[in-house]
């Protein structure tokens, strides 16, 4: 397995003074625009801020509670959105298409030497609202990029998740063969 496979993970600990730079930023979303798509309809689409801008706070403000007390320490916000139609229509599969954009993004993250956590916890609505989204663009998932920070700026819930030894199911419990539930490996 590729070793930025193993090393990818969703830290909170972010630096309040780190910077991502243009380049580095550039080079993220390059990586989010390869990635594939159904029948290459390309539908991810992102709002992009930066720690101090107006655009940061805008993403920042519709976090939910518990993702405002880390996320306020990256050095970028960004919302990943669905364009749900183009020229042909409604666009099949969506989600699998913006999902492997967050993940391309993910992974370039590692490779340039920054972290980068997904979120779920914010109002999609008011990300819409925010941004004045046109009605065939849905929000679905945010994310901080930064660089990694001091454990210590993190609450004590937080820095014992921190922490925590990272854990995957065995294959022998998510691959099947024959009949569901039958592993393909042991």
């Amino acid at each position: 397995m590729n070793e930025l496979i193993s090393k990818r993970w969703s830290p909170r600990a972010f630096s309040a003074d780190a910077v991502v730079t243009d380049d580095e930023l550039r080079t993220l979303l390059e990586a989010a625009r390869w990635a594939p798509s159904h029948g290459n309809s390309q539908p991810a689409r992102f709002v992009v801020g930066r720690r101090g801008s107006p655009t940061f706070v805008a993403i920042f403000d519709t976090l939910r509670p518990g993702n405002k007390t880390w996320a306020v320490r990256a050095s970028v916000l960004l919302i990943g959105c669905v364009l749900t139609t183009d020229d042909r229509g409604p666009i099949p599969n969506t989600e699998f298409g913006l999902g492997l954009a967050m993940e391309n993004i993910a992974l370039q993250a590692v490779d340039l030497g920054l972290i980068a956590h997904m979120m779920g916890g914010f109002d999609k609505e008011e990300a819409h609202s925010a941004f004045a989204m046109p009605a065939d663009v849905r929000p679905l998932v945010a994310m901080a990029v930064g660089r990694l920070g001091d454990l210590t700026d993190l609450p004590e819930d937080l820095q014992a998740r921190e922490q925590r030894e990272r854990h995957r199911l065995p294959l022998s419990e998510t691959v099947f063969t024959g009949t569901w539930g039958e592993s393909q490996f042991s």
